[in-house]
């Protein structure tokens, strides 16, 4: 859902600030990396 509306250039504007995350600052998008590859282990329901 983050990417729907974005530009090719903002979704080809990614960072790896850490081995298991990557970052899309254009977006304010951080995800783990293990979410991309197992997404059926991370809910996507706020738990506030």
């Amino acid at each position: 859902p983050w990417f729907k509306q974005a530009t090719v250039d903002q979704i080809t504007t990614v960072e790896h600030p850490a081995p298991d995350h990557l970052y899309w600052p254009s977006l304010d998008v951080d995800l783990s990396v293990n979410s991309i590859r197992r997404p059926a282990d991370f809910s996507l329901m706020s738990r506030s």
